[in-house]
């Protein structure tokens, strides 16, 4: 099992004051910056895009940024992702006519590479591809707006694909976003997860600091 890593997402941050935000949540102990990106055309919302990703590397922010790309079609735009600075990019395979050819364009471009499962996503979509890839990403909302509750099958996903990376002996990181917080984490983290995204749970919050600290604990308890 890899470390732990909390990503919160900057979907749920004020984005009046973004740069501040970004160095509020990363000061308060969390390690990537999350990056949701919607089009209204995969997912019916609208968000961010790469000039964000640049403004956050010019405001200072040094830490990963994993981009999420909820976009159709998807090749046009990681080109831009890359270049502004976005350290892993992960996409839906449903956004894509060729799969395996999008992780190469990613990787080819510096990124390290994802995909992303959707909570209706068959795991076999991981079959002939896992070995090229950085992270999987499991969904456990449906895409498109934050502030869901948690599917409670995306245990069981979580505990196959944990099944399939460890099978494989490489270091791929297995990364679950929607209705993660301090009070579920640990559950989510017995199945296998090592990377959490967060939104509301902690942008929603008071103090940055002790939810991020809460949810590390948790995860680590059930490492003992």
């Amino acid at each position: 099992m890899q470390s732990t890593v909390i990503a919160p997402s900057i979907l749920s941050a004020n984005f009046a004051k973004l740069g501040e935000e970004v160095d509020n949540v990363l000061r308060a102990g969390a390690d990537w910056v999350h990056f949701d990106v919607m089009d209204n055309h995969y997912v019916p919302n609208l968000t961010i895009g790469p000039l964000v990703c640049e403004a956050l590397r010019k405001h200072g922010v040094t830490a990963p940024i994993d981009v999420h790309l909820m976009v159709e079609p998807v090749d046009r735009i990681i080109p831009d992702f890359a270049k502004a600075g976005a350290s892993m990019i992960t996409f839906h395979p449903e956004a894509s006519r060729h799969v395996h050819r999008t992780i190469q364009l990613i990787k080819s471009l510096g990124c390290q590479a994802g995909v992303v499962l959707n909570p209706a996503t068959p795991v076999e979509v991981l079959d002939y591809v896992l070995e090229d890839l950085d992270m999987v990403l499991l969904m456990s909302v449906n895409p498109g707006f934050g502030g869901q509750g948690f599917i409670p099958s995306a245990l069981q996903k979580l505990r196959a694909v944990r099944e399939r990376i460890d099978a494989s002996g490489k270091a791929i990181r297995l990364e679950i976003d929607g209705g993660v917080k301090p009070e579920n984490i640990a559950e989510i983290a017995a199945a296998g997860a090592d990377t959490f995204v967060a939104g509301s749970a902690i942008f929603g919050q008071a103090d940055y600091a002790d939810v991020v600290k809460r949810m590390k604990d948790a995860v680590a308890a059930t490492r003992r």
